[in-house]
C-alpha cells in the first residue's frame, strides 16, 4: 500500500492518533483502489470510500465535494492526498464537515500552501494533531517522478508543506 506518502504505516498512525472506537463510521474521501479502506475494515472500523475514478469496485464512484450521504452521517472522514488535487481544498473541508457527526474526527494529510490549522479552523474544526510530513512526501514524489509516474496534479509555484491533521468537528 502505497499510494500516498507513508503508506499502511501513515493511515495506521493517522487511525491511532485519531483513538476512534472499534466499529465507528469513517468515510475515505479519495479513495482511490481502497487500500485504506479495506485496512480500516480489517480494523474493525465501518469503512466506506468515494472516489471520482475509483481503482476497485469496493470503492463507489462519485465526487466527494458532492457527497451521496446526509448530514452527520459519519464518525469520522479520512482523506490522503485528494483534498488539494480535487482543486477546492476549502469545498472538500465543508462537505467532509457536513457529513460528520458533532464531534467527528478529520484525519487528513494533504499539501498546504497555506498554514493548515487555520484552513481547518476556518472549515469549522478544531485542531486536535498537526504534524509536518513534508520530508516523507518530498521522498515520495520525487520516486514517483522517478518511475516517471503522474502525480495527478499541478503544484503550483510557491512554498508548500505536506501535513496530517487530526481534528474534531466542534
Amino acid at each position: 500500500m502505497n499510494a500516498h506518502p507513508g503508506g499502511e504505516a501513515h493511515t495506521r498512525h493517522m487511525l491511532e492518533l485519531a483513538d476512534l472506537p472499534k466499529g465507528a463510521g469513517i468515510l475515505d474521501m479519495g479513495a482511490g483502489s481502497g487500500e485504506a479502506m479495506r485496512l480500516m475494515q480489517a480494523l474493525g472500523y465501518d469503512a466506506h470510500g468515494i472516489d471520482l475514478e475509483p481503482r476497485s469496485d469496493e470503492v463507489m464512484e462519485g465526487d466527494f465535494l458532492r457527497l451521496p450521504y446526509p448530514d452527520g452521517h459519519f464518525d469520522a472522514v479520512l482523506s490522503q492526498c485528494a483534498f488539494f488535487v480535487s482543486g477546492n481544498v476549502s469545498g472538500a473541508l465543508r462537505e467532509a464537515y457536513r457529513v460528520l457527526k458533532p464531534g467527528g474526527t478529520l484525519m487528513l494529510s494533504d499539501v498546504f500552501f497555506e498554514a493548515p490549522a487555520s484552513v481547518a479552523e476556518a472549515a469549522g474544526f478544531e485542531l486536535l494533531q498537526l504534524e509536518d510530513m513534508t520530508g516523507t512526501w518530498q521522498e515520495y514524489y520525487l520516486e514517483a517522478l522517478w518511475r516517471e509516474e503522474d502525480c495527478g496534479c499541478e503544484i503550483p509555484r510557491g512554498k508548500c508543506g505536506y501535513w496530517l491533521m487530526i481534528s474534531r468537528k466542534v
